[in-house]
């Protein structure tokens, strides 16, 4: 395989065939959460049945991205960027025209294929072709389809299925994802040497059980709760297989994950702190929106044009943050964008039913304001002390611990607001003496209660948020030097 030289390489083009291709995915991933109720009246289906559309493209995204680093290595990256946008545009196609849920499923778990070889694929090219002093404009980049489309996205699908059929969602994905796929066509170019590794097909499936297990279980608990006979099943043999995962990496001659990438201490810490801060970062997510919409009435629309100030901002901020650590690294941003989130992430655990708007969509831009701050410089300062050998690793390991973050995060959060709330429930009820049959008082009962769970669920992450700030004290600019050790140890023996 033939790779472009430094010397021939125009990065331009190829960085925006990336943003553009992951931008639609993450648009795709996101689109569909607020139509969900239209859908399951219009498709016939349940609650439990329909939730499989965003699920089953969780699952199949989070498995296929432990494999990533076997298939960066394995196959050149023009091949590999144009399979990822080809199934996506084939799987978008497929749900754009199909008549019945099943159907729809299946376009679904294809996008999700595509999904899941794209992201990892493009935080390797960026690393590839830009030097360490520049990467942090990069990834800042990269953080722009990475915050706009799923802020962009719920907004959307509240104006469409107010106003149209959920058809329309795909409609407009459609062409995006065509033109994704024609401009890398032309633009994409082989960066990345590739080798000929033995594919680890028990590693495949330990990973496949373990990370597929644990991430539907922690999604399922926030619905169905920890007690749930599924969801215990999924964490146990998740959790096993994981065990057994880790057991196999270590000892494998070729691991499809290289374990070895936690042997560099930056990677470990950022990694951590990019986990915590996922976590943190679904309770605005998820949260607010029960909050606008059960609690204050707020249309779907109305409650994506919140989030939308703040996503604006973050897009806008990305690259700006992203130039500012290649001058002076990841530390005092990450300070810094930490405070602005743990005192907006507080701030939000002081609602009441009366909170006005626009004090929420001030506390949440600014809150995104600071989270621009955190993850791409975290993750790249992390990413920035690993050889390039361990590229593929580092950034399928990351990319797969935030998408087992993010459920759990969403499963924790949703868990402790509900459990916080049947509680104050009973002691409101026997405290006011109401009668449970009384519809009107068990009303304002039940809302009260629901502010309180949330609000108590933002305390949770405000707590975590400050922990993220203490290890973020800790971080280190770092440079990839580690690869000359190796190949010096290696010309010794």
């Amino acid at each position: 395989m033939t790779t472009a030289t430094s010397g021939t390489l125009r990065r331009g083009p190829i960085l925006a065939s990336l943003l553009i291709a992951a931008f639609v995915a993450l648009l795709a991933q996101t689109v569909l959460n607020v139509a969900l109720p239209s859908m399951m009246k219009d498709l016939n289906v349940n609650e439990n049945t329909i939730q499989w559309l965003i699920n089953g493209y969780m699952l199949v995204n989070g498995v296929l991205v432990p494999v990533s680093a076997f298939l960066i290595s394995r196959y050149t990256t023009r091949i590999l960027f144009l399979t990822a946008a080809g199934l996506f545009a084939v799987g978008t196609i497929i749900c754009a025209f199909s008549p019945n849920f099943g159907l729809l499923l299946s376009g679904r778990l294809i996008q999700a294929a595509g999904a899941g070889i794209l992201m990892p694929l493009m935080t390797i090219v960026i690393l590839t072709i830009f030097p360490v002093a520049e990467r942090g404009k990069a990834m800042g980049m990269m953080g722009i389809a990475m915050i706009c489309a799923p802020a962009i996205g719920p907004t959307l699908s509240g104006y469409v299925v107010e106003h149209y059929s959920w058809h329309v969602l795909f409609y407009i994905i459609l062409p995006l994802s065509i033109f994704a796929f024609i401009y890398g066509a032309y633009s994409m170019k082989n960066v990345v040497k590739t080798s000929k590794p033995k594919l680890d097909a028990l590693g495949v499936i330990l990973s496949t059980l373990g990370f597929g297990g644990v991430l539907y279980g922690f999604s399922d608990a926030g619905a169905d709760g920890w007690d749930s006979t599924t969801v215990i099943t999924c964490l146990v043999v998740g959790a096993v297989s994981l065990i057994l995962f880790v057991w196999r990496e270590l000892t494998a001659e070729k691991p499809l994950l290289e374990l070895d990438v936690f042997k560099f201490g930056m990677f470990s810490l950022t990694t951590v702190i990019n986990v915590i801060i996922t976590m943190s970062m679904y309770s605005g997510m998820v949260l607010l929106p029960i909050y606008l919409q059960n609690i204050r009435g707020f249309s779907p629309i109305d409650s994506g044009l919140l989030l939308l100030p703040g996503a604006i901002l973050m897009g806008i901020m990305s690259p700006i943050t992203g130039m500012i650590f290649d001058k002076i690294g990841a530390r005092w941003l990450a300070v810094a964008g930490l405070l602005i989130s743990a005192v907006t992430t507080y701030e939000f655990s002081t609602l009441t039913i009366d909170t006005s708007y626009m004090h929420l969509i001030v506390t949440y831009t600014f809150r995104m304001f600071g989270m621009s701050m955190l993850m791409m410089p975290i993750q790249t300062a992390g990413l920035n002390q690993l050889p390039q050998r361990l590229n593929a690793h580092g950034s399928a390991m990351s990319q797969t611990l935030r998408n087992v973050a993010g459920a759990l995060g969403t499963a924790l959060l949703v868990t402790i607001m509900t459990n916080k709330a049947t509680a104050v429930t009973k002691e409101l009820v026997v405290a006011g003496n109401v009668d449970p049959k009384d519809q009107v008082k068990m009303a304002d009962v039940i809302q009260h209660a629901t502010v309180t769970g949330i609000n108590h669920s933002f305390t949770i992450a405000t707590w975590l948020t400050a922990a993220a700030l203490l290890l973020a004290f800790f971080i280190k600019k770092t440079k990839p030097q580690e690869e000359k050790v190796v190949q010096t140890q290696k010309e010794a023996s």
